[in-house]
């Protein structure tokens, strides 16, 4: 369970050798998907304008290179992945950034003492302060505002889905089919069961994880890029050399002005070429930016250029051998080592959209967007490496039907690139609002990212949207689907948590019954499961009416994510105490960041909760005997944590690491040893000791078996939202105990209904 805090990449000083080792790493990881884009780029591209002249070879040339140099160059590796958070990049962690400057999150569970993890810390542009903090106020005090940058990360993460389906599809198939005419009898039919084949192989195996075979992934796409790179030099020697014409800008213009609608509408193969480019910025938690940075600049730019540039000399001498155009400009004696490589690099290609997939699938979760679905983690040393079976199996379905209903790649290409540019022209809004909010950026250049970069790719929209009804519906229903699944979730979560705040017990009403709650207090810990960060849910008052007897010991335990990557395991928990010492009740605010693992099995959970609570204990007594001794201090001079007061009424947070830096021997009994403390204390001791008879007693998690359901009075849609659909993503997620792996017979539940 060693977790990491905060390690964003950005601030860590990083050896020369490391960066070249890391970005030898991210060819296999990254590069994938655009390094296999030569396979049916120009192919795409020529099956809207047939080659009369030069002037289509050189004018698609020129497109494709300037393409490749504008948005994964300029945009992404000098401008986006310096808008990391924390080293972690994506839309949702563009989200999470923003969250962190700006209250705009739906779920109103912020607190203050969330700006004191490690990881949390901010700092605000003085130059542009007044502009930024205008820019927050606007997002803060707007309900619709809010909304709209939630659909937009709703909106980049489900096509992100999207990209994820059509991809393994694309790659694998465009590799297979150069068998076509090398093979006798190898025809389309062939193609679409080999392909298949390889995908229910590739799908199979992602239980076993990426790490056991990750090592060979990066040696593969070196190889990759290294055999592009050749190819194309031997082509453009062999056959045309002149190509390198396509630098010259002019022939776009030549391009557009001989052709027409066509031209416009071949942009759709055209964006082929930077398919994959988003997961430069969303794969970059497991690299750093150098590195991305250097492998792009150094070996991938140039190795796509010269393969695109040997291709069009090719067709500058067979200008009718489009449709097979990379494996017929491939030399016929490095055919079969070529053909292995790019069926190689397909299946990565594959692999590394495939765990993105997931790791969206799991970023959502923790953001309260996605109901939970049963995450596994394939890796004990790298906490990023997970399987999620569902959508893997999902995943695999839906790629066999789309090879078995298209059975041609230039069908499946008229489907590709709608979710791509659609994710491009979200980032590219999302990192201009945390030019406004956070960088320190002139308002001049603020807005020259967007109209630069957002006409580019608008345009490229226009022309892969003109293909929706050859295929283009397609990744617009996925992404439609995940949205509405998505949108539900958080809009149901959110109308459930409002319900929970309204139906509060007021903490007089506790009080009033006494040290005994009304009923029998007997031996045993009670971790009362609830969603809120502050108050007394309500689900205690059915527990105090149904049961008739209570625990010695009530925590009310609420797992919250907070908007960093990691929080570090010693800033994990937060405790309070509710009423008076000999309620024995406290609030705990169990804290993790939306790439945290949480694999720990409930009793690693109940040792460290314990283990923080006597730490809470100790340190309340500690803080009040020093307050006692020094009664002339003024209390605005004492720490939130030493101000413990004795009424009746809940303290404020803890603002200091709970854990002890000693550990005990044994890991499966927590150890409350005695201190000089206790001695002095009574009351400290006599509250370990009750600690101590309550753990020996053991740990019942108390739940609620909730029912959300619309007041009748709501409109019809809201109805048919939550009592319907809603209402079927909560019986056919995973319950929260599930991932802590609680004993059915520690497990308590109990029924209520929330009107919302």
């Amino acid at each position: 369970m060693s977790v990491r805090g905060a390690h964003g990449h950005s601030s860590k000083d990083i050896s020369l050798l490391s960066t070249v080792a890391m970005a030898f790493q991210t060819l296999g990881v990254v590069y994938g998907d655009m390094g296999t884009s030569p396979l049916y780029v120009f192919s795409d591209v020529f099956s809207k304008v047939p080659i009369k002249s030069e002037v289509e070879i050189l004018g698609a040339l020129s497109l494709v290179m300037y393409t490749i140099a504008l948005i994964p160059f300029a945009k992404y590796v000098f401008i986006v992945l310096k808008a990391n958070d924390n080293g972690e990049g994506g839309t949702f962690a563009l989200y999470s950034l923003i969250c962190r400057y700006a209250k705009v999150s739906l779920l109103p569970n912020q607190q203050r003492v969330d700006e004191h993890i490690s990881s949390f810390r901010l700092k605000l542009p003085s130059p542009e302060l007044e502009r930024a903090l205008s820019v927050k106020e606007s997002l803060e005090k707007n309900p619709l505002f809010k909304n709209i940058l939630l659909f937009l990360v709703l909106m980049g993460t489900s096509m992100v889905i999207g990209d994820g389906i059509l991809t393994p599809s694309m790659s694998v198939m465009s590799a297979v089919s150069g068998l076509q005419g090398r093979v006798p009898g190898f025809g389309t039919d062939a193609v679409v069961i080999m392909s298949i084949l390889v995908l229910v192989l590739l799908f199979s195996v992602q239980r076993f994880g990426t790490g056991k075979v990750g090592f060979m992934f990066a040696p593969v796409l070196a190889l990759w890029f290294l055999n592009l790179g050749l190819v194309g030099i031997y082509n453009m020697v062999k056959y045309d050399i002149s190509v390198v014409r396509g630098f010259n800008p002019v022939y776009i213009y030549l391009f557009f002005k001989t052709n027409g609608i066509k031209a416009w509408s071949s942009l759709g193969g055209c964006v082929l070429c930077i398919t994959g480019a988003e997961a430069m910025f969303a794969d970059l938690g497991h690299f750093s930016v150098k590195s991305i940075q250097v492998a792009f600049t150094a070996v991938v730019f140039p190795c796509l250029l010269i393969a695109y540039m040997g291709q069009a000399a090719y067709l500058m001498k067979y200008p009718f051998a489009v449709e097979r155009i990379f494996y017929d400009s491939v030399p016929e004696i490095l055919f079969w080592p070529v053909f292995v490589i790019a069926t190689l690099a397909a299946m990565i290609a594959s692999q590394a959209m495939i765990s993105a997939t997931f790791s969206c699938i799991k970023q959502a979760m923790a953001l309260g967007c996605f109901p939970r679905i049963k995450v596994i983690h394939t890796s004990k040393k790298v906490m990023g490496q997970i399987y999620i079976p569902v959508m893997n199996w999902f995943l695999m379905v839906m790629c066999i039907i789309i090879v078995a209903t298209f059975r041609s790649t230039n069908d499946i290409a008229n489907a590709y690139g709608i979710a791509e540019v659609g994710v491009m022209m979200v980032s590219t809004a999302l990192v201009t609002l945390v030019m406004l909010l956070i960088w320190q950026t002139n308002l001049f250049l603020v807005l020259c990212f967007p109209i630069l970069f957002g006409v580019v790719e608008f345009v490229y929209l226009t022309a892969v949207l003109s293909k929706i009804q050859e295929g283009g519906w397609l990744p617009l229903a996925f992404s439609s689907l995940f949205l509405c699944i998505m949108y539900t979730w958080n809009y149901g979560s959110v109308l459930k948590y409002q319900s929970e705040m309204q139906g509060k017990i007021s903490l007089d009403f506790v009080l009033d019954l006494g040290s005994t709650l009304g009923t029998v207090r007997v031996p045993g810990i009670g971790l009362v499961y609830n969603e809120l960060v502050q108050g007394i849910p309500s689900i205690f008052g059915h527990l105090l009416v149904t049961l008739p007897a209570m625990h010695s010991t009530i925590v009310f335990v609420c797992i919250k994510y907070v908007p960093v990557p990691y929080v570090p395991l010693e800033e994990r928990f937060l405790f309070r105490r509710i009423g008076q010492k000999d309620y024995h009740m406290f609030r705990c605010v169990a804290r993790y960041g939306y790439k945290d693992v949480r694999k720990e099995d409930h009793g690693f959970f109940e040792h460290l909760l314990v283990e923080s609570l006597e730490k809470f204990l100790r340190k309340e007594a500690l803080e009040m005997a020093l307050e006692a001794s020094a009664m002339a201090v003024e209390r605005d001079d004492v720490s939130v944590v030493s101000d413990i007061p004795s009424s009746p009424a809940e303290s404020g947070d803890l603002h200091v690491p709970l854990l002890s830096d000693q550990r005990t021997g044994d890991d499966n009994t927590p150890m409350l040893p005695a201190s000089s403390i206790a001695e002095e204390d009574p009351s400290l001791e006599y509250e370990l000791e009750s600690l101590r008879e309550a753990i020996a007693s053991g740990f019942t998690y108390l739940l609620a078996h909730g029912d959300v359901r619309a007041r009748k009075e709501s409109f019809f849609t809201k109805k048919f939202v939550i009592n319907y659909f809603y209402a079927f993503l909560r019986r056919n997620c995973r319950a929260g105990t599930a991932t802590l792996k609680v004993p059915h017979s520690n497990i308590m539940r109990v029924g209520m209904t929330y009107m919302v």
